[in-house]
C-alpha cells in the first residue's frame, strides 16, 4: 500500500531533494562520503542510510517502552515493503519520541513517508537489496536492545552477532548495491560482502570504544566483559574502573580486532576496479576517519569524553586529500594505510 499522491515523478523528486538536504544534519560523516559516490548510488544509499537512521530514532529512544519499539518497527518495515502506509507509521511514532530527541531526527521521522517514497521509486533489485537490511535491523536490534545494560555484552561472539545487526548487514547492502552498478565484481560477489561484513563491524566496534562513555550516561554497554580480565571487571562501574590496567588491557585488545577489521575494509576496497573512484573513496574516507580514531583511543586510553577522541576538522581534510591521491593505486593505498596505523595493535 502506497501512500496516495507519494509516488508521482513531481512529489518523488521533491522527496528526493528533501533527503539530500536533511542527511548532513543527521550525519556529519554520511554527508561527508556518500555525495563521493556515482549519482545513482549517492541517491540509493543517501536513503538506505536514513531508512536505517529512522529505525534507529525508534530503537534509541529512551521514553519508548520495549513493546513499543518493536511495533514501531514492525510498522516501519511493513512501509519500506510497501504492506503499510508509512504516514500512518510517522503519525503514530513521532509524538511518542523522547523530548530530547535532536531536531533533525525529529523532522526525519516527521518526514518519514517522503523517504520511503523515494525507496519505492527505485528498482526491484534495489527495493529487496534495501528492504533486507532494514529487515535485520528491524528484527534484530530490539533482541539486543531489550537485553542492553551497563554489564556489557557476555563475550567476542555476542559482539560480532551485534555489530552484524546493526553494520555488517548493511556492508552486505553496499556489495550488493555495488555489484548492480559495476556488474564485473558480480563474481566476487561472495568474497566481498564477506569483507564488507568485516568492514561494517571494523566502524562499528570504532565507534563503540569512541561513545563508551555516552553509552554509560544512556544505561547501556557494548563492550565485551569476556575481554576485561576474564569477565571479572564490572563494566558498569566505569568512573571507577577505567584507569586500571586491566581495562586498559580489554581495551587495547578490542582495538587490535577492530585494526584487523579494518584491514579486510582495505581489502575490500582495493577490490573495487580502479576506475570507480568514487565507490573507492567512499570507502577510503570511512577508513580513514576510523583508523586515525583508533590512533586516538590508543594514545589516550584514559578518555572520559566522546569529544577527547574525536578526529579534528583538518585531520578530516588530510584524510581526503592524501586519499584523493593514491584512490586509484592499491600499492599507495596499502602503504598509506600502514603508516596511518602504525602503532595500532594487531
Amino acid at each position: 500500500m502506497r501512500d496516495s499522491n507519494e509516488h508521482s515523478p513531481g512529489a518523488v523528486e521533491a522527496h528526493r531533494q528533501y533527503q539530500a538536504g536533511i542527511l548532513p544534519d543527521v550525519s556529519r560523516t554520511f554527508a561527508l562520503t556518500i555525495p563521493a559516490l556515482p549519482d545513482r548510488l549517492a541517491l540509493v544509499v543517501t536513503n538506505a542510510y536514513l531508512l536505517c537512521r529512522i529505525a534507529d530514532t525508534v530503537e534509541d529512544d529512551p521514553q519508548l517502552e520495549a513493546g513499543q519499539k518493536e511495533s514501531g518497527l514492525g510498522r516501519f518495515l511493513a512501509a519500506v515493503k510497501g504492506e503499510e502506509e508509512a504516514a500512518g507509521f510517522s503519525a503514530a511514532m513521532t509524538p511518542r519520541l523522547a523530548r530530547e530527541t535532536p531536531e533533525a531526527e525529529l523532522d526525519l521521522m516527521r518526514n518519514a513517508a517522503r523517504v520511503v517514497a523515494v525507496t519505492h521509486s527505485f528498482s526491484n533489485a534495489e527495493r529487496r537489496i534495501l528492504e533486507r537490511c532494514v529487515s535485520v535491523m528491524c528484527v534484530d536490534m530490539p533482541k539486543f536492545q531489550r537485553n542492553s545494560s551497563l554489564a556489557g555484552l557476555r563475550d567476542l561472539a555476542e559482539l560480532d552477532a551485534y555489530c552484524y545487526a546493526v553494520a555488517g548487514v548493511a556492508g552486505e547492502m553496499l556489495t550488493d548495491l555495488f555489484c548492480i552498478h559495476c556488474p564485473e565484481l558480480a563474481p566476487k560477489r561472495e568474497e566481498l560482502r564477506k569483507l564488507a561484513v568485516s568492514f561494517g563491524q571494523g566502524l562499528q566496534m570504532t565507534n563503540i570504544l569512541k561513545d563508551i562513555w555516552d553509552d554509560h550516561q544512556r544505561g547501556a554497554c557494548w563492550l565485551p566483559r569476556s575481554e576485561f580480565d576474564d569477565g571479572r571487571l564490572e563494566l558498569a562501574k566505569l568512573p571507577e574502573i577505567h584507569l586500571r590496567e586491566e581495562f586498559r588491557q580489554g581495551l587495547h585488545n578490542l582495538i587490535a580486532i577492530a585494526h584487523g577489521h579494518l584491514v579486510n575494509a582495505l581489502e575490500f576496497t582495493c577490490h573495487l576496479p580502479a576506475r570507480e573512484r568514487g565507490m573507492r573513496r567512499f570507502c577510503l574516507w570511512a577508513l580513514g576517519l576510523a583508523v586515525l580514531t583508533l590512533q586516538k583511543l590508543r594514545r589516550n586510553s584514559g578518555f572520559t569524553a566522546s569529544d577527547q577522541v574525536k578526529v579534528s576538522r583538518r585531520s578530516v581534510r588530510a584524510t581526503v586529500f592524501a586519499t584523493n591521491l593514491l584512490v586509484s593505486s592499491n600499492r599507495g593505498l596499502r602503504g598509506l594505510f600502514r603508516l596511518a596505523a602504525r602503532g595500532l595493535p594487531r
